[in-house]
């Protein structure tokens, strides 16, 4: 384990008081943001209070505000809603209110707060903090403190988190919560689907979002929905005859199921609102069809946290407490926030102001600029949706002469259906022809190659495994019989959807090109593997459904050994050589230790970790957890460390082990593996598209691409998505352990270690810098980037 290293003087927590409260509505994740909020204050030695029922517990003092210790926040990380509670508070709206709430913090000594609500909570603690040095000479003239106190705590940092499952903030890509949401509606839709394919039924679905569509628009964007309904964009008018028209052409196609997503708070373009019962008596009185309204309601709020939930939550509340701990009498109050894959702070009354302009907006009937104050990751996803959701005619659709070719490569990574469906489409609507190829390289080779149409890949979007099949063997040994496919079949591009041996096999065919001129073509890669180990990208398709699969199973061992008590569990993840799963897993399932090959280990650490746990069973939490990447040692196997703590621990804690294997491969696509997919192999067809136009040879009358940029591999880096030219990622790539040199996730590493009471260092330098949302005016043409 790294040497305890003590922060910069000015982060310390000694001597400190932090209060974290829950306010507004409850949102899945919220627990683990506390937990990490308590746990990070804690190890800073700072002292921690929860406040009980929001600002309302802040109001009524005593029982409501109490100090919490480390084992305060045992076994809530899994727990749905706030275990601290949450309420409306009229009396903080009030002087009076905000000064007794002033009061009762200033008893504790509590100067630091950490607001974890949507944007009306976070604007009542601004407004608290502006008012402090007022409420506390109040405090001082009517006699209730004395005057040495108000100097002693004359300055309030606020913090904001934003808990809210409508992703309604502006400034953060994802809200804690909404992920989970987007979990509970995508189980509903994939078991409502079974039962209006039996029936050839019409479902209309009514999901939250009073004010934001982003819940709807991306269920409809993960499960393939064939209409959507939200405030931001509303139906052109005359939409009743084109959604009758849709409907009644699905069926005619033989298509046994219609799902119609609508947000609460949809309206038309004159502000009316369009309810889920409109809808269905549109359906029934035009077309006569079985149609049935499904309101999801508070289920949307309810249930475990997501892994992506977690994790967020994890992150956020360390961030919490090290702007508080930075925090000056000048700093802004700040709210912490996701950007990519990056923690940044931001300024909260801009952002809160960015999020009233959209309701202005609205208001305003300027849906355009709604849609643009949402930022890109918002337009992205509306753009998407259109561009796959409504098929064209024939005779609208350009018509480019190109056949593009899509294959599986590696092996099978929940989410590449999805992104397979994606591609196809789009690709119909630039024009090309489309081809499906059957088993990868080897499936090519033998000529598994057919035309795929528009409906051909109706419902794929919710579907685990691969329907193309898939297998690892690389190209190399089949180039002659590739190249004869590819003249046979005249393929003028390819998209590869794998993981590593994609990768490998893009290199294998671009090294190849000066003895095949069939391979002078564009070709683009999208990464899908579980074990999320493509260089060049921090995400891959798959990981995601993998590290639930995972968090899910640790939460049902830890239930068994919370019964039986005094238990440790260890647990094998897979991913090659890539910790990926392991760390991310350990974090999200609150895990003691995560052992994986790009961080070393000897016995020492081994001896180190038996003994924490053997401290850990003298207190109340009486079980542990450890994962271990399959491949995290060659010696230090799963059955040796088993073995190594059963008997360490004899008599103090028995021990079991579990061997995750293939289910992590298995299962139906996450929300967010259905959305990354379809989005990303959109933007790799509309990029061949592009380079099919620049690389087309009028002279020779086909297509000849040689360079290095035609070959590109499309990643997630930070928070854009960008394509690289394969052959440019050699010296990012460790071959040998098929695993990028550098890798984002290990920086989150020692935040597993803290919040499972290690001592480790915690490079400052990672963390979240403030930054600036600047407001864009509503008239211009180019997204906001946030």
């Amino acid at each position: 384990m790294a040497q305890p290293q003590k922060f910069f003087e000015n982060l310390s927590g000694a001597g400190k008081a932090i209060g974290v409260l829950t306010s507004g509505g409850d949102a899945q994740g919220m627990n683990a943001a506390v937990r990490a909020v308590v746990r990070m204050g804690i190890y800073v030695e700072a002292k921690v209070y929860f406040v009980h029922e929001g600002y309302q517990g802040m109001v009524d003092g005593g029982d409501n505000i109490i100090e919490v210790s480390w084992e305060s926040v045992s076994s809530i990380l899994q727990v749905g809603g706030t275990v601290i509670g949450s309420a409306r508070c009229k009396a903080f709206r009030t002087r009076e209110g905000r000064l007794q709430a002033a009061y009762n913090l200033i008893q504790r000594g509590i100067t630091n707060l950490c607001v974890i609500g949507g944007d009306g909570s976070l604007t009542g603690a601004n407004l608290f903090r502006e008012e402090w040095s007022g409420l506390l000479e109040e405090l001082v003239k009517n006699e209730k403190i004395e005057a040495a106190a108000a100097q002693k705590y004359s300055h309030l940092n606020i913090v904001g988190m934003v808990g809210s499952i409508d992703n309604d903030f502006c400034g953060t890509d994802m809200t804690i919560g909404t992920d989970s949401a987007l979990h509970r509606i995508i189980e509903v839709v994939d078991a409502i689907m079974t039962t209006a394919q039996s029936h050839q039924r019409t479902f209309v679905l009514e999901v939250m979002g009073r004010h934001c569509g982003y819940l709807a628009l991306v269920s409809a964007l993960a499960c393939g929905a064939d209409w959507v309904f939200i405030p931001e964009s509303p139906p052109e008018d005359g939409w009743e005859d084109t959604m009758c028209g849709k409907l009644s052409e699905n069926r005619a196609r033989k298509k046994r199921l219609n799902i119609i997503i609508v947000s609460e708070g949809a309206i038309d373009g004159q502000n009316n609102p369009i309810t889920s019962e409109k809808i269905k008596n549109l359906v029934v009185s035009r077309l006569g069809f079985d149609t049935r309204v499904t309101i999801l309601g508070h289920v949307q709020r309810g249930g475990t946290p997501s892994a992506f939930d977690r994790i967020l939550a994890s992150r956020m509340g360390v961030e919490c407490v090290l702007a508080l701990l930075e925090a000056t009498p000048e700093t802004p109050a700040c709210v912490v926030s996701l950007c990519g894959n990056q923690a940044v702070r931001l300024p909260l009354m801009e952002c809160v102001q960015m999020t009233q302009e959209v309701q202005k907006a609205m208001d305003e009937r300027r849906f355009e600029d709604a849609v643009r104050l949402r930022g890109r990751s918002f337009e992205n996803n509306l753009n998407t949706y259109k561009l796959l959701s409504h098929k064209k005619n024939v005779s609208e659709l350009p018509k480019s002469n190109f056949n593009v070719a899509v294959l599986n490569v590696g092996a099978p990574a929940a989410g590449m259906n999805g992104a397979v469906r994606s591609a196809v489409r789009v690709g119909i609507t630039e024009g090309h022809k489309m081809f499906a190829v059957n088993d990868g390289f080897e499936g090519f080779a033998k000529g598994q190659i057919h035309e795929i149409k528009w409906g051909d890949v109706g419902g794929w979007t919710g579907q685990g495994g691969s329907i193309l099949g898939t297998k690892r063997t690389l190209p190399a040994k089949y180039f002659d019989q590739i190249a004869d496919q590819i003249r046979a079949h005249n393929i003028s591009a390819l998209l590869v959807i794998g993981g590593f041996e994609a990768y490998l096999g893009l290199m294998e065919l671009t090294v190849a090109r000066g003895k095949y001129d069939e391979f002078c073509i564009p070709m683009v890669m999208v990464p899908a593997t579980v074990s999320n180990n493509v260089p060049g990208s921090d995400f891959s398709i798959g990981a995601d459904t993998a590290l639930n699969t995972i968090t899910d199973t640790c939460d049902r061992i830890k239930q068994s050994a919370s019964g039986t008590k005094r238990r440790v569990f260890i647990i094998e993840t897979m991913g090659g050589y890539c910790g990926y799963l392991a760390n991310m897993g350990g974090l999200a399932a609150g895990a003691d230790a995560a052992y994986i090959f790009e961080e070393q280990f000897d016995i020492r650490e081994l001896q180190a970790n038996v003994e924490h746990l053997t401290e850990k069973m003298k207190t109340g939490i009486q079980r542990g957890l450890v994962l271990r990447n399959e491949n995290s040692n060659e010696n230090y196997t799963t059955d040796f460390i088993y073995q190594l703590y059963s008997e360490e621990g004899r008599g103090v804690f028995d021990c079991r082990k579990n061997v995750l294997g293939h289910m992590q491969q298995g299962g139906a696509p996450s929300p967010f593996d259905r959305n990354f997919g379809t989005k990303i192999s959109a933007k790799a067809i509309q990029w061949l598209s592009r380079k099919l136009q620049e690389t087309y040879r009028k002279v020779l009358g086909k297509i000849f691409a040689n360079t290095e940029d035609s070959v590109c591999l499309l990643g997630m880096r930070r928070r854009a998505l960008v394509f690289q030219p394969v052959m440019q990622l050699r010296d990012e790539t460790d071959f040998k352990h098929r695993i990028p040199k550098e890798q984002w996730w290990l920086k989150l590493r020692p935040l597993m270690k803290i919040l499972a009471k290690y001592k480790t260092s915690y490079d400052i330098s990672d963390a979240g810098q403030l930054e600036h949302v600047h407001l864009p005016r509503p008239k211009q043409s180019e997204a906001v980037a946030l």
